[in-house]
């Protein structure tokens, strides 16, 4: 490759990196999961390599369905859209507005798994409570980059494709913490080795 080529390849290697725009590599089947909202289907390369524990139970709790219908119950403009509380969130059965964003499922609380890994546009988090020690079912995805979580909250995975469905979610209010009404939801979530 002429010298010149090599120059510019690593000038938009390290503009990509320097702006947290470079796009998630491809997860195999096992590790991608599926969610299917109201506009489509947002793909998610899950990272195990980053937090093994935490994949683990998202995926265990995708195969038990528990996530189907499932409200992004705190969605906040210019930050994240937060889902997962599979106890006080499913709209069709159970659905607590006064407490959702509390709950978790029946397993435990899973140690941190924090890592080195940014929180740029596309990245899906863990939530959690005060305790580092406390993510369970709940996650958020990011609309853009915030370096305060960097080191704070377990990166899970990030947005291979499908960002724009995630744009779309309905925003909570601003003076509410993020809370939403009528919220939109998970309509059904998936791991890609488990087909459609």
């Amino acid at each position: 490759m002429p010298r010149f080529k090599l120059v510019t390849a690593a000038l938009a290697m390290a503009v990509a990196l320097l702006t947290g725009s470079v796009a998630a590599q491809a997860a195999e089947p096992e590790n991608t999961l599926v969610l299917t909202l109201k506009d489509g289907d947002v793909t998610i390369a899950l990272r195990p390599d980053l937090a093994p524990q935490h994949v683990e139970r998202i995926k265990t709790l995708v195969r038990d369905g528990a996530y189907d219908n499932v409200a992004f119950h705190r969605v906040i403009d210019g930050f994240m859209a937060q889902t997962g509380d599979v106890q006080y969130g499913d709209l069709e059965e159970g659905f607590n507005a006064g407490a959702v964003g509390t709950g978790g499922s029946d397993l435990p609380d899973l140690p941190a798994e924090f890592s080195d890994e940014r929180f740029v546009r596309g990245t899906v988090g863990m939530a959690r409570a005060q305790n580092p020690d406390s993510a369970n079912s709940q996650f958020f995805i990011m609309f853009a980059p915030a370096p305060p979580l960097d080191g704070e909250y377990t990166v899970v995975g990030q947005v291979e494709s499908g960002l724009e469905l995630i744009d779309d979610i309905k925003r909570g209010d601003a003076s509410d913490n993020g809370a939403v009404s009528d919220p939109d939801r998970i309509l059904r979530a998936r791991i890609a080795a488990d087909g459609n």
